[in-house]
């Protein structure tokens, strides 16, 4: 399945746009990574476990994405968007919420 942030897909005619699909992913943090990525912000550098995390939701969003998708019938999703946000609760955690969103479409070469 083809998935671009781009309006159409070149070389290809779109023959049915089967509606806006979507895909979320909300990881947890723990407080040991919250910790380290705290003492990270200080001393400077790149917190891995963060960007472990970000990749893993990203992923899970863009393939729930695509499996709607494919189940309204699409062979492609043009114009995806993807969205990052964290999300604080109540006991003081963080909560990492990737959202992505485009068109299903059907299309021949």
């Amino acid at each position: 399945m083809i998935v671009t942030t781009s309006p159409s897909i070149e070389g290809a005619q779109i023959t049915s746009y089967m509606g806006i699909v979507c895909g979320e992913a909300i990881l947890g943090t723990n407080i040991f990574r919250d910790f380290f990525a705290g003492i990270r912000d200080i001393v400077g550098g790149r917190s891995a476990a963060y960007e472990r995390s970000l990749r893993e939701a990203r992923t899970t969003a863009i393939n729930e994405m695509m499996q709607a998708a494919q189940s309204a019938g699409a062979n492609a999703v043009i114009g995806v968007d993807i969205d990052y946000e964290t999300i604080s609760i109540e006991n003081g955690g963080t909560m990492l919420m990737v959202s992505a969103s485009g068109t299903a479409v059907k299309y021949v070469q």
